[in-house]
């Protein structure tokens, strides 16, 4: 029986992800589907929605894998928690990778200013390139 469970499983998940790590500057596109049409656009339009922010974490758990990512929105800070191999995400981009010593960044939630930036990867970025 879990052998059925797994072979379901293995065809759901992405092939496709960019490798990413907690530090790095991510851009997620998310499908959304806006309920309410206007004249110009008819109702139930599907759009994507950038959400560009750190990762400040990674479960990993097979399928049911997630990453979290916090971005400072009107100097507010918001975080979503994205399921890795949803099928809502279009795309995952890496704009800038982190040079971090910590798998999990919580310590960002009490941070403003200056003392939320990460220091920039250099020799990661150079070897993805």
């Amino acid at each position: 029986m879990s052998n059925i469970i797994k072979q379901i499983e293995q065809e759901q998940m992405r092939t496709n992800l960019p490798a990413f790590r907690p530090g790095d500057t991510v851009e997620v596109k998310v499908k959304v589907v806006d309920g309410e049409g206007t004249k110009s656009r008819p109702k139930n339009t599907e759009r994507l929605q950038a959400f560009e922010g750190v990762v400040i974490a990674i479960r990993n758990r097979g399928l049911h894998s997630a990453f979290t990512v916090r971005k400072i929105s009107k100097s507010v800070g918001v975080e979503r928690v994205f399921q890795t191999h949803s099928p809502i995400i279009d795309s995952i981009e890496v704009k800038r990778c982190g040079a971090v010593r910590r798998a999990k960044l919580y310590y960002l939630r009490t941070r403003t200013g200056k003392s939320a930036r990460i220091k920039e990867d250099l020799s990661r970025k150079r070897n993805a390139s």
